[in-house]
């Protein structure tokens, strides 16, 4: 199934906001040394995924219990969970023109719970020129059975979707992260706090349930 955007104001997959913080000093060096290094957009936006997926843990991973969320904040902290990591993602694009945005899955929270919990999990909708194409990417990071890549006839994100276990594939790009992962993310002061307060339903999917 192919990308759908929320909207088609390729504007609003180009704005800076308090989340999207590009206009942070740390974050557009970083992109300009990404874009210089770079053969191309398209090789750039091979780099910056790259980057956000290898050089930026995931905090469960390495075990930090800081809660990051802006772009700036994962960048300085080195680690975010998904979702802020997707924010980086798509500010360090969106310092260079490259509009990128939003897209949520539903997934098994832990496969051996005695009753599964079923979360959401973030990623990125990037748009290549060159290809006039959107492309899915997941930039949680990679470890022992989770081998995301960067692809763009073949998609390959983090997590397979197994609909018999209830999981759900959400394939529209929004423009902003959904304000329920911002209230999390912004109002738990550890990551042990915020796992168990992880929304169960997004704001977006609320209002757009046919979207999803």
């Amino acid at each position: 199934m192919e990308t759908t955007l929320y909207t088609n104001d390729i504007g609003c997959y180009l704005q800076c906001s308090d989340i999207i913080d590009f206009d942070n000093e740390s974050v557009a060096q970083l992109a300009d040394k990404l874009y210089s290094e770079s053969d191309g957009e398209t090789d750039f936006v091979r780099r910056a995924y790259e980057y956000v997926r290898d050089r930026i843990s995931h905090s469960a991973d390495i075990g930090a219990d800081e809660v990051t969320c802006t772009a700036s904040q994962v960048l300085k902290a080195g680690h975010g969970i998904c979702f802020a990591k997707s924010h980086l993602l798509a500010a360090i694009l969106r310092s260079r023109c490259i509009p990128a945005g939003f897209c949520y899955q539903k997934l098994v929270l832990d496969d051996d719970a005695e009753v599964p919990e079923l979360i959401y999990h973030g990623l990125n909708g990037v748009y290549l020129r060159e290809h006039d194409k959107w492309i899915r990417l997941d930039a949680r990071g990679n470890k022992e059975g989770v081998n995301a890549q960067f692809g763009i006839s073949t998609e390959q994100l983090a997590f397979p979707i197994r609909p018999d276990k209830g999981e759900e594939d959400g394939f529209t790009v929004y423009p902003a992260p959904d304000k329920e992962i911002i209230k999390v993310l912004t109002s738990n002061i550890s990551r042990a706090q915020l796992w168990s307060e992880l929304p169960m339903q997004l704001e977006y999917i609320r209002e757009h349930r046919d979207k999803f």
